[in-house]
């Protein structure tokens, strides 16, 4: 078993938003995305993986195949490997997003 605290992970930049890696086995990884105030994940897709995300803070937009949702703490999203996947913190506070991404058998 190995066990982490999501609050480890809560690094913020002035720059741009963080990523920071809790486990990696090949199969699937965890980390956590760090956004302040105006930061955005540009628009991509994970092809060959399912994305798990956990809106562990904070509130934003997300936005699946062009179309806007609202987020906020403790919202799950999933998306497929064919879905472009971005996000903006559209809020005055922190951002911190909790991701998996499963690889797809095939």
């Amino acid at each position: 078993m190995e066990r982490q605290s999501i609050k480890t992970y809560q690094e913020f930049n002035e720059e741009k938003f963080t990523k920071r890696v809790i486990f990696n086995n090949g199969n699937s990884t965890a980390f956590v995305l760090n956004f302040l105030p105006g930061q955005t994940l540009p628009a991509h897709k994970h092809p060959g993986a399912e994305v798990y995300l956990l809106v562990v803070s904070g509130n934003g937009t997300i936005i699946i195949d062009g179309s806007e949702s609202e987020v906020t703490e403790t919202d799950l999203i999933h998306t497929g490997e064919d879905e472009e996947l971005s996000f903006a913190n559209t809020s005055n506070d922190r951002v911190s997003l909790y991701v998996v991404l499963n690889k797809l058998s095939k």
